[in-house]
């Protein structure tokens, strides 16, 4: 080189082809920056001494973890002056009037980059126990009244991890739902239950077992959240459950204004694409049907195991009544007829019949209680597991119909500005007019460079909650263990109250009515 070589001059063409080959050895692949971590590895092989180090990098620019083609460049010749002896200063880079020195940097700068295997960011690694010792939070019903009417519901919200309780209204959730989707729009958001019944829509659901039903609902979604491992260490989620000031809505707003959507501060949202198998689409499409298949099966499930929590309520209903119409027939106070003889035994036998109510009503008790178990320990935990794969099937739904479909719509807009100007070079035009149309264009690529990457990072994040079902389904277990459970408690409970009731049966009687026997 003849000419003094600046610092702003530093590009392809004023530098050795040496700088070259170390920029691509070590750029990310997705563009020409150089991730900052590399380059501190870069900085362990050059033998400088610690202090030499520290004032190269203090004379690099980083901008969000990254360095610059230009940036690099200007490393490597400081750290091509410092091993020849010199203060590595970007003033003696301004007065260099021959060509870059050479910097030693050893063999194989390949393995500098950060390999996908060496940093396995893409497995979540996570079993559903670990997923459910994270937190476990209960939501209570707290019915605020004015005078005799209901003015709204506000919930109790408990949570195990952090150790504090707050209250909390549906609006509260509602807000916290809306800007968790902002959020972590690539991910798992679990659905809200609606605020209040549908109008118009045929059910026989009461406005107390729909405040009730919702109140579980509620419970479902924020234990899904706080259990989720990337939302479970969010800010956003550590405010709903801990603070306890005036208007939570607005703190969660400003919490969110602070960070942004996962994009912008997750830190290798930019570099998905080195993460993702070469078949992440097949994977996927693999993935997603076999999920689907879940979906319907556990659908199916739930429905039969709610029949049978229903029966077991509905038995408990028949045997309170069964009771209580042998409790009425045993009350009949009319005189016996001369046909009912002294034979027949029947005075007697009305007379017991009064008595009975009490055990028919023990184990209409204990049927209720099996209802209730099996509504709270199986019907439930098939309801939270339903939940995630519903959420999981919007989840693909706005990858397809958001981060593709924009995609698409920018790449035919693009077109369609590139035909434009390719009409304005044929057809002379004015030249504001061209270069307002140039400078569109520009915007146009970042933007689609944009969503490119936006792209990537979607599948990034489907890849990682496609992970997050498949940890979730040993919950399948839990839910036949309950269910197993549920009956074995159940039918032991009433069959020690069926078995009491017998002798007694023979006692009231006696063994002529042929309680002993088979009838």
């Amino acid at each position: 080189m003849t000419a003094s070589v600046m610092a702003g001059d530093l590009n392809d063409g004023s530098v050795p082809a040496y700088y070259r080959e170390v920029h691509e050895a070590i750029r990310c692949r997705t563009d020409e920056k150089v991730r900052v971590e590399v380059f501190h590895r870069l900085l362990q092989r050059t033998d400088l001494p610690k202090v030499v180090l520290d004032q190269i990098a203090e004379h690099v620019d980083v901008t969000d973890g990254f360095l610059s083609k230009v940036s690099l460049y200007k490393a490597l010749a400081l750290i091509a002056v410092a091993q020849q002896g010199k203060q590595p200063s970007p003033k003696l880079l301004e007065n260099f009037i021959q060509e870059l020195p050479k910097p030693q940097l050893g063999e194989d700068l390949d393995v500098l980059r950060m390999q996908p295997a060496q940093e396995d960011v893409l497995t979540l690694s996570q079993t559903l126990d670990q997923l459910l010792a994270r937190d476990s939070v209960q939501v209570e019903l707290i019915p605020e009244k004015k005078g005799l009417f209901l003015k709204h519901v506000e919930y109790q919200v408990t949570s195990k991890r952090y150790k504090m309780s707050v209250y909390r209204r549906y609006s509260d959730f509602d807000v916290f739902h809306e800007i968790l989707l902002q959020r972590f729009s690539y991910r798992i958001v679990p659905v809200l239950p609606p605020k209040r019944m549908l109008k118009g829509v045929l059910t026989s659901v009461s406005e107390s077992d729909f405040i009730e039903g919702r109140r579980r609902a509620l419970c479902r979604f924020i234990n899904l959240v706080a259990r989720h491992p990337f939302f479970s260490e969010d800010e956003l989620v550590k405010t709903f459950l801990t603070f306890s000031g005036s208007d939570v809505q607005i703190k969660l707003r400003d919490t969110y204004k602070k960070t942004g959507d996962e994009f912008m501060t997750n830190r290798v949202a930019t570099l998905a694409k080195e993460y993702l198998p070469a078949d992440i689409q097949a994977q996927f499409s693999a993935s997603r049907e076999l999920i689907k298949n879940v979906h319907n099966s556990f659908s199916k499930l739930r429905e039969r195991a709610e029949k049978i929590a229903e029966r077991s309520k509905e038995n408990a209903s028949d045997l309170l009544m069964f009771g209580r119409e042998l409790s009425t027939l045993g009350s009949d106070t009319l005189s016996l007829p001369s046909l009912a003889s002294s034979e027949s035994g029947w005075g007697t036998l009305r007379q017991a019949l009064k008595s009975l109510s009490v055990e028919f009503a023990l184990l209409s008790d204990k049927s209720a209680q099996q209802g209730r178990r099996e509504e709270d320990h199986v019907v439930e935990k098939l309801n939270l597991f339903l939940d995630l794969l519903q959420s999981y099937k919007d989840l693909c739904e706005r990858h397809e119909k958001g981060v593709l479909h924009e995609h698409q719509r920018a790449l035919h807009k693009y077109s369609v500005m590139k035909r434009q100007m390719m009409s304005a070079t044929v057809q002379p035009k004015e030249q504001a007019s061209v270069e307002q149309l140039e400078s569109r264009i520009v915007q146009q690529e970042n933007a689609i460079q944009t969503m490119e990457l936006r792209n990537y990072f979607s599948l990034f994040c489907l890849h990682q909650e496609t992970q997050l079902i498949f940890s979730y389904l040993p919950i399948t277990s839990h839910i036949l263990g309950a269910f197993v459970n549920s009956q074995v408690q159940g039918h032991s409970e009433m069959g020690q109250v069926w078995n009491e009731l017998q002798p007694k049966l023979g006692c009231l009687f006696g063994d002529k009515n042929g309680l002993t026997a088979a009838m």
